[in-house]
């Protein structure tokens, strides 16, 4: 069932409660709303401990070494893909990332690098001749759909990667990994495809459309982890103990993946 605007706006709005980010600033304005109040003792002791949680928050989720690691569990559930000798796959179905929207800057919509990543290994995959088609799906994933579907942009890559566009077929309704797995279904109906997209997404994913029906190879484009996490552990250096940008964002991503598998799980939308 398709989510109202008000529904998705909800859903879209609740994920923020799952980002790393924002407990660090409420831990800290915590600490500054105590800090600033009449002092007393036990403001003190609140002061001091709202501190300590913004800063282990912090070290907890943007540290590299616990960022890759935390991700990279989710990457490792399914080994690179490689090509069978006799392949007989009905389509490559590459899901969306997602799209840059124009604006008094950037004078024309693009895709976001995973979206161009992922078309481009669907691209690949079909120039190898492992499937016959090239399926596209994601849809305008803004709140009131008033962006471009995210699809349409795929195609136009997938085009200047010389894929023709008579093989091309392309959903433009679809806004999560659970609609991309049952307007895929309306569209294809139960076939045994290659599932392309990336690898920390494809635990949701490919539960999700063995769900649909669908007989799934899944093919990983794009890793945030370089390691396995043993080999990451054994290769740590001092840098990947210090804070930064890109850690948060890992975290972040696997937070967001591992909560989405629970809800799909808890509402009979996926199994492992």
């Amino acid at each position: 069932m398709e989510l109202t605007p008000m529904w998705f706006g909800v859903y879209k709005a609740s994920k923020y409660l799952l980002y790393p980010l924002s407990w660090i600033i409420v831990s800290a304005l915590a600490t500054f709303l105590f800090a600033v109040l009449p002092v007393t003792t036990r403001r003190t002791t609140w002061v001091r401990r709202f501190a300590f949680s913004t800063i282990l928050l912090l070290l907890l989720t943007a540290t590299p070494i616990l960022s890759n690691l935390s991700i990279s569990l989710l990457e490792t559930r399914y080994p690179p893909f490689t090509a069978p000798p006799a392949p007989s796959f009905h389509a490559v179905v590459v899901l969306a990332g997602a799209v840059l929207e124009k604006g008094s800057l950037r004078p024309a919509d693009e895709l976001s690098e995973s979206s161009r990543q992922r078309t481009a290994c669907g691209a690949e995959l079909w120039h190898q001749g492992l499937a016959p088609k090239l399926f596209l799906s994601g849809g305008d994933a803004t709140v009131f759909r008033n962006g471009p579907p995210i699809s349409r942009e795929m195609k136009r890559w997938a085009l200047r990667l010389g894929v023709p566009e008579s093989v091309i077929q392309v959903e433009e309704t679809s806004r999560t990994t659970y609609e991309n797995a049952v307007q895929t279904k309306a569209l294809l109906g139960p076939s045994h495809i290659l599932l392309v997209t990336a690898a920390y997404h494809l635990p949701r994913a490919v539960g999700l459309f063995e769900q649909q029906g669908f007989t799934v190879t899944p093919v990983a484009c794009g890793y945030e982890s370089r390691h396995r996490p043993r080999q990451a552990w054994e290769q740590t250096t001092l840098f990947d103990f210090i804070p930064t940008a890109r850690a948060l964002f890992l975290t972040t991503q696997t937070i967001e993946e591992v909560a989405g598998i629970l809800v799909y799980w808890i509402t009979g939308k996926w199994q492992p």
